[in-house]
């Protein structure tokens, strides 16, 4: 049936049958500026530690007030409603800061990965029109930052200094044993247009209060893929990223504000760590343990060290956790839960974490034009295998039909998966034509192809540009991907669809081997005859040292898809 504003998923709302008794799905929330979470936790849990950075400790009261002094430097650089200022951070106090700063000076947050190549930045700083990046004097950063400043692209640069978010002891000693890995932004050749930090905040004066709509004004511009694989931003206001950090909030009710710890190795510019980390830990005047770069014998190390409450993660983290030969002497008791997102957690991943750490882990999902959480496994009671759980308080879901998005299929028929709530952004910066093709009836169309169980939880089939089409039929590679790892030899598979000359594609399966383990491709097929149909079967195999992944640590078919592209090519 067609449906134009959602109302009979309103009404009908299957998924209320399962809901958590403690969590209302009707409530509703109030809207405010994005800051109001960090001024929150200032004012009431002020001597609370807000950061651990390499053994140094930052205060909400010192968070606070680096913040303010921040957003004054930048209102007397010229920033203020709408002006862009990029963040080119990794995971430090410094992200913390100046995010909270540019949106108190009345700026808008645009998030860059600090791996882009110069040729990703500089597209990203026209599209975005970035008048400013902040980055850190790591000779890493930094070259590419002044690349773009003698290039023309970038007008201005806030450079602070990493030494400075070391303790006293390890500051001086970094300086002196690992100064090759420090740029000299005073050598610059274009210093004139470079700002240190400490040149910023220097006579910076008083912050202005700058009075926003948090309904209409865009507090982070955040580029994404989306569905179609080119870089777009989405426009996320204030009320969409305070509402979604609320709306987890809402999902955990005993969680305790100024008592939790959560572990934040996911990076600060990806969207889920945004939300789930930076702007969650700091709503609930949390400790936030905080790692610059991702290294997997250190996060063991650090896990043990300070016994956090809450780590949110991607699959293949708690996939390498299960793996690791600390995993069954890891102590994780201080933590509550784990929570997976970013990309789908395979059954298998999901058991064996548990039956090493006797961790529960939770799964949850969301697209970066969400804010980004849309659904959540409930944290207390059974939990559907397989399952991305339910929709967060004031979150509709409506699934459509692949071929006429307008139409909803029935029940326990597979759809589109299409969203509604307070989460959903604004649109993408500067694409009006691809804002339209993204939305139908109010929804956001997501890409992702699922199905509602009986008991109301939704379950992803695949994406829908993942699909393989076998001689006419829909071949689903999360499902192949599902059962390869249900092998005891196989660590990590994806599996992406190649032509065949009789079925015009076909499956090949990528896989990753667990260490002092074998497998052959006639075993694999073997082990997958009696689970799959014969279309389903991959028409080929190949073993890997390493599967390729992304900054955030999910698995990543595009390179894969590239690959075989080439050969093609080169045939």
């Amino acid at each position: 049936m067609p449906v134009e504003d959602g109302q009979n998923s309103r009404t009908s709302a299957p998924w209320l049958a399962s809901y958590p008794a403690d969590v209302d799905w009707r409530r509703t929330f109030e809207v405010a500026p994005l800051y109001d979470l960090l001024d929150g936790a200032v004012a009431h849990a002020p001597d609370r530690p807000c950061t651990v950075f390499l053994g140094r400790i930052l205060t909400y009261r010192e968070v606070g007030d680096l913040v303010d002094r921040a957003a004054a430097g930048l209102q007397a650089l010229g920033v203020g409603k709408g002006t862009k200022v990029g963040l080119f951070l990794p995971n430090s106090p410094t992200f913390i800061v100046y995010y909270y700063a540019v949106l108190k000076a009345g700026g808008t947050v645009v998030n860059y990965n600090p791996l882009y190549s110069i040729e990703e930045l500089a597209f990203q700083v026209r599209d975005s029109e970035t008048r400013i990046l902040v980055t850190l004097d790591l000779k890493l950063l930094f070259e590419k930052v002044e690349a773009l400043l003698l290039d023309g692209v970038l007008e201005r640069a806030i450079v602070a200094p990493f030494a400075g978010l070391l303790p006293a002891a390890k500051s001086v000693l970094f300086r002196l044993f690992k100064s090759k890995e420090l740029a000299r932004p005073l050598r610059s050749p274009v210093r004139d247009r470079i700002l240190l930090e400490h040149e910023l905040v220097a006579g910076a004066g008083t912050l202005t209060p700058v009075v926003i709509d948090p309904v209409e004004a865009i507090a982070v511009i955040q580029y994404t893929g989306g569905t179609t694989g080119t870089p777009k931003g989405a426009m996320l206001t204030h009320a969409n990223c305070l509402i979604n950090t609320r709306q987890v909030m809402a999902w955990a009710p005993d969680l305790k504000d100024g008592e939790e710890r959560v572990l934040g190795v996911l990076p600060f510019f990806h969207v889920f760590a945004m939300t789930v980390v930076m702007n969650f830990g700091i709503a609930k005047a949390a400790e936030m343990v905080i790692m610059p770069r991702f290294n997997l014998d250190e996060a063991m190390a650090l896990i043990n060290d300070t016994k956090p409450t809450i780590m949110p993660g991607v699959p293949t983290l708690f996939n390498a956790i299960a793996h690791h030969p600390m995993a069954s002497s890891l102590d994780l008791t201080s933590l509550k839960f784990c929570l997976s997102g970013g990309a789908p957690l395979l059954l298998e991943v999901k058991q064996n974490f548990e039956r090493v750490t006797g961790c529960k882990l939770i799964e949850g999902y969301g697209l970066s034009e969400a804010s980004p959480v849309v659904t959540c496994n409930p944290l207390e009671g059974p939990v559907k295998a397989g399952s991305i759980g339910l929709p967060l308080p004031a979150t509709n879901i409506s699934l459509r039909d692949l071929s006429d998005p307008t139409v909803e299929v029935k029940s326990g028929e597979r759809g589109e998966i299409c969203i509604k709530g307070p989460q959903v952004m604004k649109g993408y910066w500067k694409r009006p034509e691809e804002t339209a093709a993204q939305f139908v009836g109010g929804y956001l169309r997501t890409g992702d192809v699922g199905r509602i169980d009986e008991d109301g939880f939704f379950h992803i089939v695949d994406r829908i540009k993942d699909l393989i089409i076998c001689n006419g039929y829909n071949v689903y590679p999360r499902r192949i991907e599902e059962a390869l790892s249900e092998h005891p030899a196989v660590e990590e598979v994806i599996v992406i669809g190649i032509p065949d000359p009789e079925r015009g594609e076909a499956p090949k399966a990528f896989v990753k081997v667990k260490r002092d383990m074998s497998v052959t491709a006639d075993e694999l097929s073997a082990h997958l005859a009696p689970k799959l149909a014969r279309m389903e079967q991959p028409a080929a195999y190949e073993f890997r040292d390493a599967l390729p992944k992304t900054m955030v640590g999910k698995l990543s078919k595009k390179e894969l898809v590239a690959e075989e592209a080439a050969k093609r090519a080169g045939r």
